[in-house]
């Protein structure tokens, strides 16, 4: 017989719902898996099997009663350290909010408790989710489970590790910059960041966000199957009155074309000779799809587009942003911090009024663009997953970290959805694709995900490599 979680997320809820497994089932496999790999990787680090149990049991007595508990019955998920779960710390991976207890759920994790899941464990960040790597001083640091010398990603590292080790059959992510789709690019799953307005959130334990973060972070699925990223993302979308940006836009669009354009080098970026075949490749998988791929020179503004995100983020507030980080004292981040610091000094006065303005202008660009396509293949990361700390080794170091994360950067400043699909593996470093569609065409991406995916994807959930 299979172990429970080995399965994917969808066949698991639908043998709970047959009754064929017990959700308590499905959490003692999903507890044991924990305590035997996660001291490998620390990619959760807060858990309570108690009220796993009882999550689990609730499931059971709905399924005996007839009810249909939902789309997620008894799946164990994670969430992140940086989303409100009640009567856990919302410490963002910074000392400064170690003790900062939730009272109340986010509106993402109350609808996936709705949808049937059983809320697994809390996956580690680095400090202010600010780097795509991932270890902080409370929580420790966590390792990739294919290869320990990589970065797992970040900031939902902990989140793409755990489900690449079989703890948990989904994750809860969040990305303002790539922190839900290149963990999952580095650990070698799948990752979608959702349209802006898709996923309600809100954390009631913190202050609201600045602007900028309203408008371009987004919560969202980590993954093994693109199947599960689709049932993940009905369920994390139902409406919640709490954030007035959520948008009742429906989950299927009108039929297009099977067309998809690559740009290999979008704004001329570097990119290195794996990253180009993996592209290469999954145009290849798409066309024996029969999907039509043409290549094309460029996309619009993606530099520009980089820079509103830059200034958007980092822009408002930075004093007291730069203050906190000191206080804390994260090595990583006040890498970020001085990495920046240059950038921020440079803007206007005016940076988020003329950076607001800006982004209206690249939204419609780049609308008129995707309205000429269904989907557009780029380039998730100009480089392989990154060795691990390399935005720490100096000037140079983090220089080459930020050049390469041009796509992940650009992307959120217009609220645009997009899909990391994992396709190999080449020489233990793992390979993907980022597809891209219009606003509120998270079904687009997901259907050429799954035709690229239906072609290959590395072998997961894995036991972790040293």
């Amino acid at each position: 017989m299979i172990e429970l979680w080995r399965l994917s997320a969808t066949e698991l809820a639908q043998r709970i719902r047959n009754r064929e497994v017990s959700a308590r089932e499905a959490a003692t496999a999903a507890l044991e898996r924990l305590d035997a790999v996660n001291p490998l990787i620390n990619a959760v680090v807060a858990h309570r099997p108690e009220s796993v149990y009882e999550q689990a049991d609730r499931i059971d007595e709905a399924v005996a009663r007839g009810e249909d508990p939902g789309p997620l019955a008894g799946v164990p998920v994670t969430t992140k350290i940086n989303v409100d779960q009640a009567g856990f710390a919302t410490t963002n991976g910074t000392r400064l909010q170690e003790n900062l207890i939730a009272e109340a759920n986010s509106p993402v994790v109350d609808n996936l408790v709705r949808a049937g899941a059983v809320l697994l464990g809390r996956t580690n960040s680095p400090s202010f989710a600010l780097r795509w790597f991932t270890g902080n001083q409370i929580h420790g640091h966590t390792r990739n489970p294919r290869n320990a010398s990589l970065t797992p990603g970040g900031s939902s590292g902990g989140a793409a590790a755990a489900v690449t080790a079989g703890i948990g059959h989904i994750a809860l992510g969040t990305d303002i910059g790539g922190s839900v789709r290149y963990p999952a690019y580095a650990c070698g799953v799948h990752g979608l960041r959702p349209s802006f307005g898709r996923v309600p959130a809100f954390n009631a334990s913190s202050p609201e966000r600045p602007i900028g973060a309203q408008l371009m972070s987004s919560a969202g699925p980590i993954a093994r199957t693109v199947e599960d990223l689709r049932v993940a993302l009905i369920a994390m979308s139902a409406p919640d009155m709490r954030d007035p940006w959520w948008v009742p836009a429906p989950l299927i669009g009108r039929e297009l074309p099977l067309r998809a354009p690559i740009c290999l080098r979008p704004g001329e970026m570097t990119i290195a000779k794996r990253v180009e075949e993996a592209l290469l490749d999954a145009v290849r998988r798409l066309k024996d799809a029969g999907w039509t791929v043409e290549e094309i020179d460029d996309v619009p503004v993606i530099h520009d587009a980089a820079e509103v995100q830059e200034r958007l983020w980092l822009g408002d507030g930075f004093p007291a942003f730069s203050d906190a980080v000191a206080r804390d004292g994260d090595p990583g981040a006040r890498a970020v911090v001085e990495g920046v610091r240059a950038k921020v000094a440079a803007m206007p006065g005016d940076v988020v009024s003329s950076s607001l303005v800006r982004r209206t202008t690249l939204t419609r660009q780049w609308r008129l663009f995707l309205s000429r396509y269904p989907v557009l293949l780029l380039p998730v990361s100009g480089e392989l997953p990154f060795p691990d700390g390399l935005d720490m080794q100096g000037e140079a170091g983090f220089q080459r970290v930020w050049d390469a994360q041009l796509t992940m950067r650009a992307l959120p400043a217009m609220g645009l959805p997009g899909l990391v699909v994992s396709t190999g593996i080449a020489n233990a470093v793992p390979v993907g694709v980022q597809i891209v569609a219009s606003h509120f065409r998270e079904d687009l991406c997901l259907l050429a995900g799954k035709a690229i995916e239906e072609r290959g994807t590395p072998p997961s959930p894995i036991d972790p490599v040293a």
